[in-house]
């Protein structure tokens, strides 16, 4: 794959440290594609973390390969499972990726939505795969008991509508870019207040996709 993409295994390698560079992945290096020991291959837990965010939010529908817990080959003749046993095991789990080789010993990127909150718990360098599992619970466990998601609307839902000047049409619809809401303590629900400022009259042109005001969003103490 490596070499259809980028015409050596060099050359991709390099797109892979531009992307982590990109990502602020400042702890990252990669040496190899495919991700076993060497020399100045390195990484961190809040890397990987950001890699998996990125690969959740940009690309969603990984979830539908990576909730898989067993699988079929060959038309049947061979049975594919999930290394990622909190798939089967753990409530609101999508992912995301097992690893281990002799140097990094057994390691794990794991993701869950529960309620509308999506966490991510990654585990590096445990001892036993065991291990690497009940450590990723206790974490995602401590974030869905002690945090809470709050919704303040959808992508595309409408504000309001502005009036415009000189233009073509007469007003304008401001809707959402994305979807709006806030991770918050648990318990501070009801002290979470959204303010959402926009101008009255506007002035022509006005462009599609155009940011007219931020989504702001306090909590009262």
């Amino acid at each position: 794959m490596a070499e259809y993409i980028a015409g050596s295994e060099e050359a991709f390698v390099q797109m892979m440290n531009d992307k982590a560079k990109e990502l602020g992945m400042n702890d990252t290096t990669f040496k190899n594609c495919h991700g076993l020991d060497e020399d100045g291959h390195v990484t961190s837990s809040y890397d990987i973390a950001l890699m998996s965010r990125e690969l959740l939010s940009k690309h969603p529908q990984i979830t539908n390969y990576t909730t898989i817990w067993t699988d079929s080959l060959r038309d049947g003749k061979s049975q594919l499972s999930n290394t990622n046993k909190l798939i089967r095991t753990y409530k609101g789990a999508t992912g995301l990726k097992t690893g281990s080789t002799g140097l990094a010993l057994y390691n794990l990127s794991a993701s869950a939505t529960r309620d509308n909150l999506s966490l991510i718990a990654v585990i590096m360098k445990a001892p036993s795969t065991k291990i690497r599992f009940n450590e990723a619970q206790k974490l995602l466990d401590y974030g869905f008991n002690k945090f809470s998601y709050k919704d303040f609307g959808k992508k595309g839902d409408l504000i309001k509508s502005i009036n415009i000047d000189k233009g073509i049409s007469s007003t304008v619809d401001a809707v959402l870019s994305d979807n709006a809401g806030a991770i918050i303590e648990k318990g501070q629900e009801n002290n979470v207040e959204q303010k959402i400022s926009l101008e009255e009259n506007l002035q022509a042109p006005i462009e599609e996709g155009q940011k007219l005001r931020r989504n702001i969003f306090f909590i009262r103490w």
